[in-house]
């Protein structure tokens, strides 16, 4: 499968309408929106990287489980649960059942993606912390001026469906 064949188009779909991360700590499922994420080769390996912010429940459960899927909505039909999904904490609130998210098994790991979605299912290779010391001091004024910084986890794409 050329797992990035159709990258150019799930990065407009994520700038035009945002896109789900899914994550699971083997119990509870767990989503978010994103709306920014790469596309590319990482150690040899086809590979999305999404940024998660530090004080995030999502970053809680790819620290106990190290898979996610990214589903990208195919048009605006989800804008609702995306602005739901990317305003409430998981903590609060089951964001699945609030938003009646119909979930589909994934084929090559254990977290689920979304029914209506482009689906990429993917695993970490590695996650990279950003820090003050680490970031340019215009893009950690624009975006960091909390100290809430991104971890990036990179994740090799292991099935598209």
């Amino acid at each position: 499968m050329k797992y990035l064949e159709n990258a150019g188009e799930m990065l407009e779909r994520l700038e035009k309408y945002g896109a789900f991360i899914v994550v699971s700590d083997g119990e509870k499922v767990n989503t978010m929106t994103i709306g920014w994420g790469h596309f590319g080769i990482a150690c040899g390996k086809p590979a999305f990287s999404a940024m998660i912010r530090n004080s995030r429940y999502t970053k809680e459960f790819l620290e106990k489980n190290p898979e996610f899927t990214v589903c990208f909505p195919r048009d605006a039909s989800y804008r609702s649960a995306l602005a739901f999904c990317g305003s409430k904490s998981g903590r609060d609130f089951d964001k699945i059942k609030e938003c009646s998210l119909n979930l589909t098994d994934s084929e090559k790991i254990s977290v689920p993606g979304i029914e209506n979605c482009a689906v990429f299912e993917c695993r970490v290779i590695f996650k990279t912390e950003m820090t003050p010391e680490n970031t340019s001091p215009d893009t950690a004024g624009k975006w960091y001026r909390d100290g809430d910084y991104h971890v990036i986890y990179t994740g090799e794409i292991l099935n598209v469906r």
